[in-house]
C-alpha cells in the first residue's frame, strides 16, 4: 500500500500545485482555469510563511492535496483554501486537521480567544463536505463568479456620464487613493477585513498593471470610485474590485466603470471578463452585473467554523503555565 506523506509547500512545487488545481477545476467547473502565475504569486507572497501555513500531501509521487492558510485580520479571523483529488478524502482529512490546529495557534498568537475559520469551496467540491459538517463547519455565504463575453466591435470604451471624469492611476498618491476608496466602499460588506496600503500592494503582487486601475471623480463630490483589474489570468480578464463611495452612488458610476472595463479588455484582445460577487450584497451589485449581461460561471460557498483556542504562553512562564483550555 502506498503511503501518504505531507510537508510544507516549496516555491518549486508551483507547477505540481497548478496541475492539481487545474485537475480540480476540470471536475468542478468543466475546464482548467488556474494559471501558474497566480500559484507562484501565492507561494512568493511576502507574508506566505510557507513552512507554517502551507501543506502539500502526496500519495506516492502524486500530489493529491494542497492547503494554504493566511491571516488578514490580525485577530480571530483566519482564511484557508484546500484542494483535493476526489479519491483521497483521508488525506484531505489529515490536512484539514493540521490546518485547523495551525489556525488555532495563529489566533492565539494574535491574542484572540477563538479562531473563526473560513474555507472557500465550489458548491460541488471535490472535497467531501461531510468532513466539514462532522467537525462543526457550516455554510455562511455564497458567492458567484460571473463572466461576460467580449466583442471588440460591440464593446467600445464609453464616454463618461455628465460631470464624471476617469483617470488611470498615475503615481503613488493615486495608488494610495485607490486603496483608500476601496477600503471605504467595502467597509460594510460581509467578511471585510481592513488592509493597510502595504498589505494591499502585496496582495496585488508584482504583476499589477496600473494602467488597468482607474479612479472616477464626480463633479461636486471629488474622487468617489475606484476599479482594479488584472490581465494576467490565462482564462479571462478579471475585475478584482469595483467600489463606489456612498456619496457617489446613483450616478450610474458602477455601470460606467463596468462598461469601461469591457471596452478596454475587448481592445486588448480578451474575449471574456469575469468578477466575483457576494449573492447577498446589499448595494445591488448582483442586479447591476446581471443588467450588464454578466452571468454565473460557477458558485463558491464560504464555510465557517468557530474553534476555541488556548492563549499563547506568557514569555518566561514555565512550560504548561497558562489559562486553562476553554
Amino acid at each position: 500500500m502506498t503511503a501518504f506523506a505531507v510537508r510544507p509547500a516549496l516555491p518549486e512545487d508551483a507547477e505540481a500545485i497548478c496541475a492539481l488545481l487545474n485537475a480540480v477545476d476540470v471536475i468542478e467547473i468543466g475546464r482548467p482555469e488556474t494559471d501558474l502565475v497566480s500559484v507562484r504569486a501565492d507561494l512568493d507572497h511576502p507574508e506566505a510563511d510557507l513552512p507554517n501555513n502551507s501543506w502539500v500531501g502526496f500519495h506516492g509521487d502524486e500530489l493529491v492535496v494542497y492547503g494554504l492558510l493566511w491571516d488578514d485580520s490580525g485577530a480571530d479571523r483566519i482564511d484557508m483554501d484546500q484542494y483535493v483529488l476526489p479519491a483521497h478524502q483521508e488525506a484531505a482529512a489529515v490536512v484539514l486537521g493540521m490546518m485547523e490546529e495551525r489556525a488555532r495557534a495563529k489566533a492565539a498568537a494574535n491574542g484572540a480567544d477563538r479562531a473563526v475559520l473560513h474555507l472557500h469551496l465550489n458548491i460541488e467540491p471535490t472535497l467531501d463536505t461531510t468532513l466539514l459538517t462532522g467537525r462543526g463547519w457550516r455554510v455562511v455565504r455564497r458567492y458567484h463568479v460571473l463572466t461576460r463575453p467580449l466583442d471588440a466591435a460591440a464593446d467600445q470604451v464609453p464616454a463618461p456620464p455628465p460631470g464624471v471624469t476617469l483617470r488611470t492611476v498615475r503615481d503613488e498618491a493615486d495608488q494610495r487613493l485607490a486603496h483608500a476608496l476601496l477600503q471605504e466602499s467595502f467597509a460594510d460588506h460581509f467578511d471585510f477585513q481592513p488592509k493597510s496600503y502595504e498589505k494591499w500592494l502585496a496582495d496585488l503582487g508584482e504583476l499589477i498593471d496600473w494602467d488597468l486601475v482607474w479612479i472616477a471623480s464626480a463633479e461636486g463630490e471629488g474622487d468617489v470610485a475606484a476599479m482594479v483589474t488584472s490581465n494576467h489570468r490565462a482564462a479571462h480578464g478579471w475585475i478584482n474590485a469595483l467600489g463606489v463611495l456612498e456619496r457617489g452612488r446613483r450616478r450610474g458610476l458602477g455601470g460606467f466603470l463596468l462598461s469601461h472595463a469591457f471596452g478596454v479588455y475587448a481592445g486588448l484582445g480578451r474575449d471574456v471578463i469575469g468578477l466575483g460577487v457576494d449573492t447577498a450584497n446589499a448595494t445591488g451589485a448582483p442586479r447591476l452585473y446581471e443588467a450588464h449581461d454578466m452571468s454565473r460561471h460557477y458558485a463558491v460557498d464560504t464555510w465557517e467554523v468557530d474553534l476555541p483556542v488556548v492563549p499563547a504562553p506568557v514569555a518566561g512562564a514555565p512550560a504548561g503555565v497558562g489559562a486553562p483550555t476553554p
